[in-house]
């Protein structure tokens, strides 16, 4: 009998525990850091670190990974105004994002490829460990996705 009530409680114990975890995967959000992969070559091009305030997810760039010959330090020679020749490490290229459950729309990313600022659209997994962005121009049929690994 008490064997019995050892595995019943043990039973619970698990069950409660299980039950914890799935909450927090329920409740993880698009904050973090993520691996950013070209997405025709599969490459990883940078990590961006995704913080949110106030209800407002945006993005930054911590670190590159240039290609041999690239710079290490690169500028954002063709983005507009006051980023103009401005580091891309540190800078804040995606913002405005707001979330309703897994999906993350209202927000604007910046390419520093050719220096053009497109609506966004991000979509977290259920189980947190990718997230699809998606940049367009107008509406989302025309638009380009990139799908980011989240760092651990």
């Amino acid at each position: 009998m008490i064997a019995v009530r050892i595995a019943w409680l043990a039973g619970v114990a698990l069950a409660a525990g299980l039950s914890t975890l799935a909450g927090a995967r329920a409740t993880e959000t698009a904050a973090g850091d993520w691996a950013q992969a070209d997405d025709k070559t599969g490459k990883i091009r940078s990590h961006v670190r995704i913080v949110e305030r106030g209800g407002v997810f945006s993005g930054h760039v911590q670190r590159v990974f240039p290609d041999p010959g690239e710079s290490s330090h690169p500028i954002c020679d063709k983005c507009p105004g006051r980023l103009k020749n401005q580091p891309i490490v540190g800078m804040t290229f995606m913002r405005g994002f707001r979330r309703d459950g897994n999906t993350y729309s209202g927000g604007t990313v910046l390419d520093p490829e050719d220096g053009n600022t497109y609506q966004g659209t991000m979509t977290l997994s259920p189980d947190g460990h990718s997230l699809t962005l998606r940049g367009y121009v107008g509406t989302p049929l025309f638009g380009r996705s990139q799908i980011w690994r989240r760092i651990r």
